[in-house]
């Protein structure tokens, strides 16, 4: 009795062994299957800011190479669930999924900087409000040092203190996906896209602001 009992523990110990080291061989196959199927959402890092109209932002962040793609939405406030028609304490924002290897996060803060006017806490453009304030949404101290950064180097290119950039930083919540008719609007509705952004003065003002370097990624200027 005694040896069957041993017999059985010592069984049992060699089953929990091979049972782990296969756990561990299938998890790994799951990851390289998951690595080989879908290698962006594998890979990918994500930013979400806000900066005026998301159907601009979007449209002018997604053509960066390594960008995966970019999604408008709603984040910033508590409201849960908030839509187009109700979106009260959040901000329009894009949530900007990137490849690192591809693109790094000073290149879409400097492409994104020169995409909004850095001077307008209150709204953007044409633009007025609470939903339109130029925000940088940071996950962790790595991502607000980069964003803290990319302000300085911004003060610096538009030769004023730093205090004049109203462009908040705020911990990163959750991002709430907008209607899917505000999606790629500028692809799916060019005309109307065109008309309002032109009618908004956007690139009027930002050909203004930074003048040959408005909408790129050229090196800063000290």
């Amino acid at each position: 009795m005694v040896l069957y009992k041993e017999l059985r523990k010592i069984s049992l110990i060699l089953l929990f062994k091979l049972y782990n080291n296969y756990m561990k061989y299938f998890l790994s196959l799951i990851i390289l299957f998951s690595i080989l199927i879908n290698p962006i959402n594998t890979l990918a890092e994500e930013l979400i800011l806000a900066g005026g109209c998301f159907w601009c932002l979007e449209h002018d962040l997604e053509s960066l190479k390594g960008i995966n793609y970019v999604e408008s939405g709603y984040s910033g406030g508590g409201l849960q669930n908030p839509t187009y028609e109700n979106h009260d304490g959040h901000q329009e924002v894009v949530l900007v999924n990137y490849d690192s290897n591809l693109v790094n996060l000073p290149e879409i803060l400097r492409l994104y900087l020169r995409n909004i006017d850095p001077f307008d806490g209150n709204g953007q453009f044409c633009d007025r409000g609470d939903s339109y304030r130029p925000v940088i949404f940071f996950n962790g101290s790595i991502e607000e040092n980069e964003a803290k950064t990319a302000l300085i180097s911004a003060s610096k290119e538009l030769r004023v203190p730093l205090e004049k950039i109203s462009v908040e930083l705020k911990p990163k919540g959750q991002f709430w996906l907008a209607e899917e008719y505000h999606q790629n609007f500028a692809e799916r509705n060019e005309l109307k896209y065109k008309f309002y952004r032109f009618s908004c003065g956007r690139d009027q003002k930002l050909d203004k602001l930074w003048g040959s370097n408005a909408s790129s990624t050229n090196i800063w200027k000290e």
